[in-house]
């Protein structure tokens, strides 16, 4: 079967993982936006480390998880988000404005929603984690 979306594949895995309590979590393959995006979640402490296995193919990651992390998931398709609508995804999304992040790929890279809003920059909406 055909792998649409590989960041999709890997925030279910990490989720579906966190639910069943493991402590880490083998997710493959890899791409630039799923490490960007891990780094993320490892920044803002909801995953410990994470370790980028070469197999001479996709490569793979183990994530250690914490047991902090209540949801992740993608955008998908990847809506245009302009500084003025961060609001009204951040109402959409996250539980409440004290945790939680939605990440938003600009054109300054890959960042959070209260970076975006600091800098007064839109992008196309990725994902998010609480």
């Amino acid at each position: 079967m055909v792998r649409m979306s590989v960041l999709a594949d890997c925030l279910k895995t990490i989720s579906n993982a966190e639910k069943r309590g493991r402590r880490q979590v083998l997710v493959r393959p890899v791409s630039k936006v799923v490490i960007r995006f891990l780094r993320q979640m490892q920044v803002h402490g909801y995953i410990g480390e994470f370790e980028i296995v070469d197999d001479h193919r996709a490569n793979k990651i183990v994530v250690e998880l914490i047991g902090r992390l209540n949801k992740c998931g993608v955008i998908s398709p990847r809506f245009d988000i302009s500084h003025g609508d961060i609001e009204k995804w951040v109402v959409n999304l996250l539980p409440s404005r004290q945790f939680g992040c939605i990440l938003i790929s600009t054109s300054q890279g890959i960042m959070t929603h209260q970076e975006a809003k600091r800098k007064k920059t839109g992008g196309k909406i990725i994902g998010f984690f609480y």
